[in-house]
Parts: structure tokens; C-alpha cells; sequence
């Protein structure tokens, strides 16, 4: 008898272990269970093929839409290298982040042009917590005149899909010049930033104040509302490091080296809005 209870004992103890070691199964920030490498690396080329279908068939009309284009093509081959050398969930995870901000950058292109800018996009709590530019500004910060609007123009060629450069939130919008260019270079922002972004976005609806925006901030975290959600996170697009802000509309710079990945097999037809959701 006592044998008995004492393999019993044994048993439970191992099955015990076994189960704690198994853990809960490992899920995303948004609590859906995470993908092997294989499927996010197919996930991942999914939209890399959507993203090249329109790159490869749309070109833009005017100085707004040539640009928010050209963004678009840089995503593309950043997207395509960074797949191509993806080994991890992670890495994968990436690739299609970047090919989403691409297309973020494409619906900019077709809005601009006067085109059905096609079905939203997954939503990315970086970008919608960052804000988005409500009206048209002008505005003088020690003598260099910036300018920012809802709407591209000749004036405002560049567009920014929202989200996180250097730690800090950036509003969609288009703009006059990329103003987080160097912060997206560097990792850090320059002396005088608070003041620019002060006169850019002061008293607008739905931004950061000045002070919040330079502790890395959005909207409301000042009165202790954390903005509803943390501080982001790679697998859903928040913010992805400051070397390459995919949540944030980075600019690549255009040469990002490698290949396109695997662009067989995709729907690379230039108007095919099916993004197969």
C-alpha cells in the first residue's frame, strides 16, 4: 500500500512539473496566440506582396504622392531584406511591420491623389496614440519656418503614418520637412525640439503638450492616464526601436540593403485593394 501512494506521489509531482515547464501558451499584446516562425514569416510576405503590388503598378502625380511613393518603395525593400534574414518570430514580426507602414504611406500617396486610398489597415496603438495633425499651421522657430496640415500640398510634401521616433510621439500628418529626421538618424533629439514642437502643436486636439511630448509622452499621461495601453510593443507594431522606427514612419534613407525576399506567388496587381483581412 504504501508503495502504491508513494509511485501516486511521484506521478503527480512529475506531471506537476511537466505542466508548470509547458507555461501558458505564448501570446501577443493583443492576446492572440503568437504565430511559429514559419506562419509569421508567411504573414510577413503576405503583406510584403500586397505592399509590392502597389509600389511596383502606382506612381504618384504630384511632389505629395511622388514622395509618399518613394517612402513607400524604401518600406518595400526594407521589408524584403529584413524577411529575407529573419531566423526569429520576432524578425518576422518586423518585416511586416515595416511592409504595413509602407502601405500606410501608399494610402497617404492615393488620398493625395484623389484615389480610394482602399480598405483601413490593421490599427497600431503607437500611431493612434501619437495623434494626427487637425489643422494647417505656420509657424517661426528661430527663424526657420515649418508647416504642417491634414492634407498634402506643394508646401507640405511629407507625410508621417504616426507613432515613435527617439522615444517620442510624432502626429500623422504631412509636413513641410522632416523635422524627426535627425532623431530617427541619431537615436536623439537636439536641443530646441521641445520649442519646435511646442509651436507645431500647441493647443491642437488629441496631442501631447510640449512637456509630455520630451518625457516621451502622449495625450492625457500627464493627469496619470497611461493613453490605454503600455508603452507599446514589436509584435503589434508599436514602437520598434529608435534605429528604425516602424512603428513610427522612419525614413529609411532608401538604401537598406539585401534582397526583396520572396515576392512569387504574391497579388501584385496595382489596384488590388484586397488585403485579405
Amino acid at each position: 500500500m504504501e508503495f502504491v501512494l508513494i509511485v501516486g506521489v511521484i506521478v503527480l509531482v512529475v506531471l506537476l512539473l511537466s505542466n508548470r515547464n509547458q507555461g501558458p501558451q505564448r501570446r501577443t499584446a493583443f492576446g492572440r496566440p503568437a504565430l511559429s516562425v514559419e506562419d509569421e514569416k508567411a504573414e510577413a510576405r503576405r503583406w510584403i506582396d500586397r505592399l509590392g503590388g502597389q509600389v511596383l503598378n502606382l506612381e504618384g502625380t504630384d511632389t505629395a504622392s511622388k514622395q509618399a511613393m518613394s517612402d513607400a518603395s524604401e518600406r518595400f525593400t526594407a521589408a524584403g531584406s529584413q524577411i529575407e534574414q529573419a531566423t526569429t518570430a520576432h524578425q518576422a514580426q518586423l518585416a511586416k511591420d515595416t511592409a504595413l507602414e509602407g502601405l500606410y504611406y501608399v494610402r497617404a500617396a492615393r488620398t493625395a491623389m484623389g484615389l480610394d486610398p482602399g480598405p483601413e489597415l490593421p490599427k497600431d496603438r503607437e500611431r493612434e496614440r501619437a495623434g494626427a495633425v487637425t489643422e494647417s499651421r505656420q509657424v517661426d522657430v528661430e527663424g526657420h519656418e515649418y508647416e504642417l496640415s491634414p492634407e498634402a500640398s506643394e508646401r507640405t510634401p511629407y507625410y508621417h503614418p504616426g507613432g515613435r521616433v527617439a522615444g517620442r510621439p510624432v502626429p500623422a500628418g504631412w509636413y513641410s520637412e522632416r523635422w524627426w529626421a535627425p532623431a530617427l538618424a541619431t537615436g536623439v533629439w537636439a536641443m530646441g525640439s521641445m520649442m519646435m514642437f511646442n509651436a507645431m502643436f500647441l493647443g491642437m486636439a488629441g496631442i501631447a503638450s510640449a512637456s509630455a511630448w520630451e518625457n516621451g509622452q502622449d495625450a492625457g499621461q500627464e493627469s496619470g492616464d497611461d493613453g490605454g495601453g503600455d508603452g507599446g510593443d514589436a509584435s503589434d507594431g508599436g514602437d520598434m526601436g529608435d534605429g528604425g522606427d516602424m512603428g513610427g514612419g522612419g525614413d529609411y534613407g532608401g538604401d537598406m540593403g539585401g534582397g526583396f525576399g520572396d515576392f512569387g506567388g504574391g497579388d501584385m496587381g496595382g489596384g488590388d485593394f484586397d488585403f485579405g483581412f
